[in-house]
């Protein structure tokens, strides 16, 4: 049976619209649309996945208008996360695709993030965290992909199973904490880069991780969803060379729970049910033995934990 993380077993289980999420058309003309997407939502399809996307659920709408054929439908020309919510592009023509795709970085004038982070945990013991953040600046770590294809921050010169040197990319991000609490930080973010994951390892690594993210061991899952989302896409139109500006707010909660703090916070339902579901079973492996049996994998070495950085491994801090 294929592993399914506990976060995805009780959105499944618990949100009203799973698998029948909306998208909201912001624009439309005959070369591109832009759309407000839900959290939950896949951008694209993946190899053997027959899950509701973004992209299927924009050509069902191109259909119904009696505009959808095969030289006029929906393309990708950048994706958000499936957990990320907020405004997204797509192209409606192949031209059109190249186009923007070849020109993606001097169209777009400004594309910012709002996300909700845990406040770094200075009695941290973990060896592998960076440097404490400021109020504003650049991260411009390098990341790295696990065997998941999650991205992360790799410890300096880490090294593979294999002896190999860890392959990095470069990534930029811009940050500005906007609002500060007691226990969490609300962080306005612009991608310089477009790597996978880059927000989510740039502050992890960090130890910021966001609000409900899984992956990057949170603490706090206050929402049920990554609190990640896509609040302004600013361009020039390729086309009409119209300057176009695109923006939706963050549910106003972020902000309201960020201000009151959370100094109680409830173990996230993902972790109380993956130790439920795991505990009589395993009562003597460690989670992240546990963890990399349901996925099919050996289990790791205390050097290949090391490796893997802030990416979660079932052990808890």
């Amino acid at each position: 049976m294929a592993y399914v993380k506990a976060s995805t077993q009780y959105k499944r289980e618990h949100k009203a619209d799973y698998g029948h999420e909306k998208i909201e058309i912001l624009y439309q003309d005959e070369w591109l649309v832009v759309i407000n997407k839900p959290s939950g939502l896949l951008s694209v399809p993946y190899p053997g996945s027959k899950s509701r996307t973004a992209m299927s659920v924009l050509e069902e709408i191109l259909r119904k208008q009696g505009k959808i054929n095969s030289k006029h439908k929906p393309y990708i020309v950048h994706r958000l996360d499936r957990d990320t919510s907020g405004v997204m592009m797509f192209a409606l023509t192949e031209n059109a695709c190249n186009v923007i795709m070849n020109s993606w970085h001097t169209m777009v004038t400004e594309r910012l993030y709002h996300a909700v982070s845990e406040l770094r945990n200075e009695k941290s013991k973990n060896e592998n965290l960076l440097p404490p953040l400021s109020d504003s600046g650049w991260i411009e770590d390098e990341l790295a992909q696990n065997a998941h294809n999650v991205g992360y921050v790799p410890k300096k010169g880490a090294k593979d199973k294999n002896g190999h040197q860890i392959k990095t990319v470069k990534a930029r991000t811009f940050y500005k904490k906007i609002l500060e609490g007691p226990t969490h930080c609300l962080f306005e973010l612009s991608l310089d880069t477009g790597k996978k994951n880059q927000i989510r390892a740039h502050l992890a690594a960090h130890g910021y991780p966001l609000c409900g993210d899984e992956e990057h061991r949170a603490h706090t899952d206050p929402f049920h969803r990554l609190c990640l989302h896509a609040r302004t896409l600013e361009f020039d139109h390729p086309f009409t060379h119209e300057h176009l500006k695109f923006e939706v707010a963050e549910p106003e909660e972020w902000a309201m729970y960020v201000k009151k703090g959370d100094k109680h916070p409830q173990v996230p339902v993902w972790e109380k049910e993956f130790k439920s579901k795991n505990s009589s079973t395993h009562s003597h492996k460690s989670n992240s033995e546990i963890l990399k049996e349901n996925l099919g994998e050996k289990r790791l070495s205390r050097k290949d934990r090391v490796h893997m950085g802030y990416i979660q491994s079932g052990k808890k801090k």
